[in-house]
Protein backbone atom coordinates (compact mmCIF):
# COMPACT_ATOMS: atom_id res chain seq x y z
CA UNK A 1 0.00 0.00 0.00
CA UNK A 2 1.48 3.24 -1.38
CA UNK A 3 0.54 6.04 1.89
CA UNK A 4 1.18 9.92 1.75
CA UNK A 5 1.51 10.21 5.28
CA UNK A 6 1.37 14.27 5.66
CA UNK A 7 -1.58 16.59 3.70
CA UNK A 8 -4.22 18.87 4.78
CA UNK A 9 -7.79 19.79 3.74
CA UNK A 10 -9.83 22.25 4.52
CA UNK A 11 -13.19 24.48 3.63
CA UNK A 12 -12.86 28.39 4.02
CA UNK A 13 -16.14 28.98 5.11
CA UNK A 14 -15.29 26.94 8.34
CA UNK A 15 -13.43 29.95 9.88
CA UNK A 16 -10.91 28.31 12.34
CA UNK A 17 -7.83 28.96 9.52
CA UNK A 18 -6.45 32.54 10.67
CA UNK A 19 -3.14 31.74 8.89
CA UNK A 20 -4.85 31.02 5.83
CA UNK A 21 -5.85 34.78 4.31
CA UNK A 22 -6.15 36.66 1.05
CA UNK A 23 -2.67 37.97 1.19
CA UNK A 24 -1.74 33.59 0.03
CA UNK A 25 -4.51 33.05 -2.29
CA UNK A 26 -2.91 29.76 -3.63
CA UNK A 27 -4.18 28.83 -0.18
CA UNK A 28 -7.47 31.06 0.39
CA UNK A 29 -9.89 28.25 -1.16
CA UNK A 30 -11.49 25.19 -0.38
CA UNK A 31 -8.95 22.10 -0.68
CA UNK A 32 -10.95 18.32 -0.28
CA UNK A 33 -10.41 15.33 -1.49
CA UNK A 34 -12.00 15.20 -5.35
CA UNK A 35 -9.02 17.78 -5.56
CA UNK A 36 -6.46 15.68 -4.40
CA UNK A 37 -7.53 12.56 -5.81
CA UNK A 38 -6.32 12.81 -9.43
CA UNK A 39 -2.78 13.40 -7.94
CA UNK A 40 -3.10 10.68 -6.01
CA UNK A 41 -4.10 8.34 -9.10
CA UNK A 42 -1.07 9.63 -10.96
CA UNK A 43 1.43 8.64 -8.43
CA UNK A 44 -0.07 5.26 -7.37
CA UNK A 45 -1.23 6.44 -3.77
CA UNK A 46 -3.73 4.36 -2.19
CA UNK A 47 -4.14 6.81 0.69
CA UNK A 48 -3.79 9.57 2.93
CA UNK A 49 -3.30 10.75 6.23
CA UNK A 50 -5.12 13.90 6.85
CA UNK A 51 -3.50 16.30 9.27
CA UNK A 52 -5.10 18.99 11.14
CA UNK A 53 -4.83 22.53 10.08
CA UNK A 54 -6.80 24.53 12.54
CA UNK A 55 -6.15 24.26 16.36
CA UNK A 56 -9.52 23.32 17.13
CA UNK A 57 -11.44 20.28 18.42
CA UNK A 58 -13.94 21.40 15.58
CA UNK A 59 -11.78 21.07 12.93
CA UNK A 60 -10.69 17.24 14.01
CA UNK A 61 -14.67 16.63 14.22
CA UNK A 62 -14.56 17.59 10.73
CA UNK A 63 -11.86 15.90 9.07
CA UNK A 64 -13.12 12.98 10.56
CA UNK A 65 -16.44 13.46 8.96
CA UNK A 66 -14.82 14.07 5.76
CA UNK A 67 -13.00 10.47 6.36
CA UNK A 68 -16.30 9.12 7.24
CA UNK A 69 -17.20 9.29 2.99
CA UNK A 70 -13.50 8.80 1.34
CA UNK A 71 -11.77 5.95 1.40
CA UNK A 72 -8.87 7.81 0.23
CA UNK A 73 -8.49 9.51 3.70
CA UNK A 74 -6.63 6.42 5.70
CA UNK A 75 -6.51 8.02 9.12
CA UNK A 76 -6.37 11.58 10.69
CA UNK A 77 -4.36 13.34 13.16
CA UNK A 78 -6.29 15.36 14.92
CA UNK A 79 -5.49 18.37 17.45
CA UNK A 80 -5.66 18.60 21.54
CA UNK A 81 -4.79 21.13 23.78
CA UNK A 82 -2.66 19.59 26.28
CA UNK A 83 -2.94 22.76 28.14
CA UNK A 84 -6.75 22.05 28.85
CA UNK A 85 -7.60 20.00 31.59
CA UNK A 86 -10.04 17.89 29.77
CA UNK A 87 -7.90 17.02 26.87
CA UNK A 88 -7.81 12.75 27.97
CA UNK A 89 -11.48 13.22 27.60
CA UNK A 90 -11.63 14.82 24.15
CA UNK A 91 -9.02 12.30 23.22
CA UNK A 92 -11.24 9.49 24.43
CA UNK A 93 -14.06 10.85 22.61
CA UNK A 94 -11.84 10.92 19.14
CA UNK A 95 -10.39 7.33 19.42
CA UNK A 96 -13.60 5.74 19.16
CA UNK A 97 -13.90 6.79 15.58
CA UNK A 98 -12.01 3.95 13.77
CA UNK A 99 -9.64 6.43 11.70
CA UNK A 100 -8.35 8.70 14.31
CA UNK A 101 -5.00 7.76 14.49
CA UNK A 102 -3.68 10.33 16.38
CA UNK A 103 -2.74 14.01 17.45
CA UNK A 104 -0.59 16.89 16.67
CA UNK A 105 1.29 18.74 18.96
CA UNK A 106 2.02 22.24 17.58
CA UNK A 107 5.79 23.21 19.13
CA UNK A 108 5.87 25.65 16.08
CA UNK A 109 3.09 28.04 17.49
CA UNK A 110 4.40 28.41 20.93
CA UNK A 111 5.87 31.55 21.73
CA UNK A 112 8.63 29.09 24.12
CA UNK A 113 9.04 26.35 22.87
CA UNK A 114 10.36 25.26 26.33
CA UNK A 115 6.29 25.10 27.31
CA UNK A 116 6.55 21.41 26.34
CA UNK A 117 9.11 20.82 29.27
CA UNK A 118 5.99 22.48 31.76
CA UNK A 119 5.40 19.69 34.60
CA UNK A 120 1.62 19.64 33.09
CA UNK A 121 2.51 19.17 29.66
CA UNK A 122 5.34 16.30 30.38
CA UNK A 123 2.85 14.69 32.50
CA UNK A 124 0.16 14.40 29.74
CA UNK A 125 2.74 13.42 27.26
CA UNK A 126 3.86 10.80 29.69
CA UNK A 127 0.25 9.49 29.57
CA UNK A 128 -0.15 9.39 25.52
CA UNK A 129 3.35 7.57 25.50
CA UNK A 130 2.28 4.68 28.20
CA UNK A 131 -0.78 4.66 25.74
CA UNK A 132 1.76 4.54 23.01
CA UNK A 133 -0.32 7.15 21.17
CA UNK A 134 1.27 8.29 17.85
CA UNK A 135 2.06 12.19 18.18
CA UNK A 136 3.01 14.27 15.06
CA UNK A 137 5.30 16.91 16.30
CA UNK A 138 5.40 19.69 14.44
CA UNK A 139 9.06 21.73 15.31
CA UNK A 140 10.81 24.33 13.73
CA UNK A 141 14.82 23.51 13.45
CA UNK A 142 15.12 26.69 16.37
CA UNK A 143 12.92 24.95 18.56
CA UNK A 144 15.20 21.89 18.66
CA UNK A 145 16.37 22.08 21.77
CA UNK A 146 13.76 21.52 24.30
CA UNK A 147 12.31 18.77 21.87
CA UNK A 148 15.79 17.19 22.36
CA UNK A 149 15.49 17.18 26.19
CA UNK A 150 11.85 16.24 26.51
CA UNK A 151 12.71 12.78 24.49
CA UNK A 152 15.29 12.53 26.96
CA UNK A 153 13.06 12.39 30.13
CA UNK A 154 10.17 10.67 27.55
CA UNK A 155 11.91 8.84 25.81
CA UNK A 156 8.82 6.00 25.16
CA UNK A 157 7.41 8.71 22.90
CA UNK A 158 5.84 7.46 19.66
CA UNK A 159 6.45 10.27 17.70
CA UNK A 160 6.84 11.92 13.84
CA UNK A 161 9.00 14.97 13.30
CA UNK A 162 7.23 16.72 10.44
CA UNK A 163 8.73 18.37 8.02
CA UNK A 164 12.44 16.87 8.99
CA UNK A 165 12.00 19.40 11.70
CA UNK A 166 11.97 22.88 8.94
CA UNK A 167 15.85 23.63 8.64
CA UNK A 168 16.69 26.80 7.12
CA UNK A 169 17.40 25.31 3.55
CA UNK A 170 16.58 28.57 1.76
CA UNK A 171 19.74 29.97 3.65
CA UNK A 172 21.74 26.07 3.37
CA UNK A 173 22.33 26.21 6.81
CA UNK A 174 22.96 22.89 8.31
CA UNK A 175 24.18 22.72 11.87
CA UNK A 176 22.95 23.04 14.37
CA UNK A 177 20.15 20.94 12.63
CA UNK A 178 21.98 18.14 12.06
CA UNK A 179 23.51 17.59 15.55
CA UNK A 180 20.14 18.11 17.32
CA UNK A 181 18.75 15.56 14.82
CA UNK A 182 21.27 13.36 15.28
CA UNK A 183 20.24 13.24 19.07
CA UNK A 184 16.65 12.70 18.03
CA UNK A 185 17.40 9.93 16.21
CA UNK A 186 18.97 7.85 18.97
CA UNK A 187 15.58 7.25 20.26
CA UNK A 188 13.60 4.38 18.32
CA UNK A 189 10.05 5.19 18.53
CA UNK A 190 10.74 8.50 17.29
CA UNK A 191 10.32 8.82 13.07
CA UNK A 192 10.84 11.29 10.36
CA UNK A 193 8.84 12.76 7.94
CA UNK A 194 9.88 13.66 4.73
CA UNK A 195 7.65 16.52 3.98
CA UNK A 196 7.40 20.06 3.94
CA UNK A 197 10.69 20.81 2.70
CA UNK A 198 9.73 22.92 -0.84
CA UNK A 199 8.06 25.50 1.61
CA UNK A 200 11.83 25.84 3.61
CA UNK A 201 13.52 26.34 0.10
CA UNK A 202 13.19 30.03 -1.95
CA UNK A 203 9.61 29.29 -3.00
CA UNK A 204 10.57 31.04 -6.51
CA UNK A 205 14.16 29.56 -7.24
CA UNK A 206 14.30 26.72 -5.59
CA UNK A 207 16.41 23.69 -7.53
CA UNK A 208 16.01 20.04 -6.71
CA UNK A 209 19.38 19.58 -5.64
CA UNK A 210 18.95 22.35 -2.49
CA UNK A 211 17.10 19.45 -0.58
CA UNK A 212 19.33 16.69 -1.41
CA UNK A 213 21.60 16.90 1.28
CA UNK A 214 18.81 17.57 4.04
CA UNK A 215 16.86 14.30 2.75
CA UNK A 216 19.81 11.96 2.80
CA UNK A 217 20.73 13.10 6.29
CA UNK A 218 17.69 12.16 7.54
CA UNK A 219 17.44 9.14 5.90
CA UNK A 220 21.04 8.03 7.46
CA UNK A 221 19.82 9.17 10.92
CA UNK A 222 16.50 7.58 10.68
CA UNK A 223 17.42 4.71 8.51
CA UNK A 224 14.54 3.47 6.03
CA UNK A 225 12.32 1.75 8.50
CA UNK A 226 11.72 5.48 10.42
CA UNK A 227 11.04 7.67 7.63
CA UNK A 228 7.94 8.43 5.59
CA UNK A 229 7.07 10.29 2.64
CA UNK A 230 4.25 13.14 2.78
CA UNK A 231 3.60 15.60 0.26
CA UNK A 232 2.15 18.28 2.28
CA UNK A 233 -0.16 19.05 -0.09
CA UNK A 234 -1.95 21.82 -0.27
CA UNK A 235 0.74 23.73 1.34
CA UNK A 236 3.51 22.73 -1.16
CA UNK A 237 1.35 24.90 -3.48
CA UNK A 238 3.21 27.77 -2.40
CA UNK A 239 6.14 26.87 -3.81
CA UNK A 240 6.08 23.22 -6.20
CA UNK A 241 3.17 21.70 -7.42
CA UNK A 242 2.29 17.77 -6.20
CA UNK A 243 4.47 16.53 -9.19
CA UNK A 244 7.52 18.52 -8.14
CA UNK A 245 7.34 17.38 -4.77
CA UNK A 246 7.41 13.88 -5.59
CA UNK A 247 10.79 14.26 -8.22
CA UNK A 248 12.10 16.37 -5.42
CA UNK A 249 12.32 13.27 -3.00
CA UNK A 250 13.13 10.66 -5.56
CA UNK A 251 15.95 12.87 -6.89
CA UNK A 252 17.93 12.81 -3.57
CA UNK A 253 16.68 8.78 -2.47
CA UNK A 254 20.07 6.90 -2.42
CA UNK A 255 20.95 4.87 -5.61
CA UNK A 256 21.35 1.80 -3.12
CA UNK A 257 18.05 1.80 -2.03
CA UNK A 258 15.66 -1.06 -4.23
CA UNK A 259 12.02 -2.07 -3.55
CA UNK A 260 12.01 -2.94 0.19
CA UNK A 261 13.41 0.39 0.89
CA UNK A 262 11.10 2.68 -1.15
CA UNK A 263 8.32 0.22 0.25
CA UNK A 264 8.93 1.36 3.41
CA UNK A 265 9.29 5.26 2.76
CA UNK A 266 5.98 4.86 0.40
CA UNK A 267 3.84 3.14 2.96
CA UNK A 268 4.76 0.63 5.23
CA UNK A 269 6.10 2.73 7.98
CA UNK A 270 2.99 5.01 8.16
CA UNK A 271 1.07 1.75 8.34
CA UNK A 272 2.91 0.52 11.42
CA UNK A 273 3.27 4.40 13.13
CA UNK A 274 -0.19 5.24 12.75
CA UNK A 275 -1.73 1.40 13.29
CA UNK A 276 -3.39 1.34 9.97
Amino acid sequence: MRIDAHQHYWTMKRGDYGWISPELPVLFRDYLPEHLIPHLKEHRIDGTIVVQAAATLAETDYLLSLAESSDTILGVVGWLDLNDPQHFSHYERFRKHPKFVGFRIMIQEMFDASAILDPHFMKALRVYAEEDIPLDLLVVSHQLAPLVRLLEDIPGIRGVIDHIAKPRIADGVMEPWLSQMKEIAKHPKIHCKLSGMVTEADHQAWKPEDFTAYIRHAIELFGPERVMFGSDWPVCLLAASYDQVMDVLEQALPDSWGERERGRLFGDNAKEFYKL
